[in-house]
């Protein structure tokens, strides 16, 4: 994923729920949304080229997210895919925690990364960048966003997306908070150049990596998705997307529990 946004705890019913984009190059082989041959317990897309995700669910209800930290001079070829953290936790039955621990231990061995852990008690961020020592720590209940630095950095994206989902999580029709959680996600407004951030990816490509919904020829959002973990049902919609932000399909899967 490039961006993340999640509300942990803050409806007594549903305890989780994500909204999220994924961007990534349009010719980067993909599989959509659905449950796993080889783990059925999975629910997720998949990463065709190197067999990983970005983001999935398991029918217990375990969660995990990725962000790419974006550092484009500390990038190594030889590091191993940062999609396999995904997978790793949602075939595992370790806690958040024990998991979080085990991926510091392994960290070196990726490039930078922020991992979303949870096992339905525990919400847990990992984080790693090049030069740095991983760490970890619980997330507290309330609204948690993450894009492709450390978190809480106050990326214009990122601080619309989290308003946007706010104001869609007080909806109470499912339905209508639904799409205004896609509606948050479909944003295009581009960033002032005065508030960008410098990634070391020069300014014409942080001017276009700059709004919450990427519409690139080549480079772009490919797929939002909503995932919602309530304590009778996982419900999960993603929305893909080709070039130029042309829609692409859509599917929405939910597990009884």
């Amino acid at each position: 994923m490039c961006l993340i946004v999640l509300g942990w705890k803050q409806q007594p019913d549903c305890p989780l729920v994500v909204a999220a984009n994924r961007d990534e190059f349009h010719r980067r082989p993909t599989a959509a949304l659905d449950f796993w041959a080889d783990a059925p317990q999975v629910l997720a897309g998949r990463d065709l080229q190197s067999g990983g995700s970005w983001m999935g669910v398991s029918r217990m209800g375990r969660f995990a997210a990725l962000t790419n930290y974006r550092d484009p001079l500390a990038q190594r070829a030889s590091a191993r895919s940062r999609g396999e953290l995904v997978a790793g936790f949602l075939t595992g039955h370790m806690s958040a925690e024990d998991h979080a621990r085990q991926t510091c231990r392994e960290a070196a061995a990726y490039n930078g990364f922020n991992l979303l852990l949870c096992d339905g008690e525990t919400l847990v961020w990992v984080g790693h960048r090049h030069g740095d020592e991983a760490r970890w720590r619980v997330l507290d209940s309330g609204i948690h966003a993450l894009s492709n630095h450390l978190p809480g950095t106050p990326w214009p994206k990122l601080l619309r997306a989290r308003d946007g989902f706010a104001r869609a999580l007080v909806r109470t029709d499912a339905e209508a908070r639904q799409e205004a959680l896609f509606d948050t996600l479909r944003d295009d407004t581009p960033a002032a150049d005065a508030d960008l951030p410098d990634t070391g990816v020069g300014l014409e490509w942080e001017r276009r990596l700059s709004p919450v919904f990427i519409a690139g020829e080549d480079y772009g959002t490919r797929s939002s998705t909503v995932l919602t973990v309530c304590q009778s049902r996982i419900d999960v919609e993603e929305r893909c997307y080709g070039p130029g932000g042309r829609a692409d399909g859509r599917r929405r899967i939910a597990i009884d529990r």
